[in-house]
């Protein structure tokens, strides 16, 4: 039997069933083409949107695949689009990520990049955006000596910092609240 059918099935069975299948999922409005997220309608836990949301993200893994976006940075534009998809305007979205050690490569500039992986960065576009909405890009000084990736070969806009221990202490300090990867 197919989904379809066997969803509609439900949906006739089932009072209050509703199929996912009719929603798509929307990047947007903050980040175009990236961080698509689900729409979800009449939550009972109620975003407030007048809230200042301050998160600091901990980006240390990526993809074994040279070529793969790497999901955890999107997490950023998800958790941007979502919330001004409730109704959360941009001014009450504070947004830091840390980066350091696999995924210390996914700052590289695209230029520099391609000399090492034979591709272009694919989060370079994604990381630009993130960078011109105001999101705050700190690359770990540990991981930038020690995996090779001198701060002057990544994206511009990317703060060098002592280390992610210290940026992400000094961040949440400042009230961001931590997730971890």
């Amino acid at each position: 039997m197919s989904k379809i059918i066997f969803f509609y099935l439900l949906a006739i069975l089932l009072p209050g069933f509703t199929p996912v299948l009719s929603q798509t999922k929307e990047s947007g409005p903050i980040i175009a083409e990236y961080g698509e997220v689900w729409n979800i309608k009449n939550p009972d836990f109620t975003t407030n949107s007048s809230k200042e949301y301050k998160v600091v993200f901990d980006i240390m893994n990526t993809s074994d695949s040279p070529d793969k976006l790497n999901k955890s940075i999107e997490t950023a534009a998800r958790f941007l689009n979502m919330h001004a998809q409730s109704g959360v305007p941009l001014s009450n979205l504070k947004v830091a990520l840390v980066v350091h050690n696999k995924a210390s490569k996914d700052l590289l500039k695209s230029t520099v990049y391609r000399d090492r992986y034979d591709t272009d960065n694919p989060n370079e576009v994604l990381i630009q955006k993130l960078l011109d909405v105001g999101v705050e890009v700190v690359f770990c000084g540990q991981s930038s000596l020690s995996r090779n990736v001198p701060v002057s070969d990544t994206i511009d806009g990317v703060d060098l910092a002592l280390s992610a221990m210290t940026a992400l202490i000094q961040l949440q300090d400042d009230g961001f609240q931590l997730i971890k990867f």
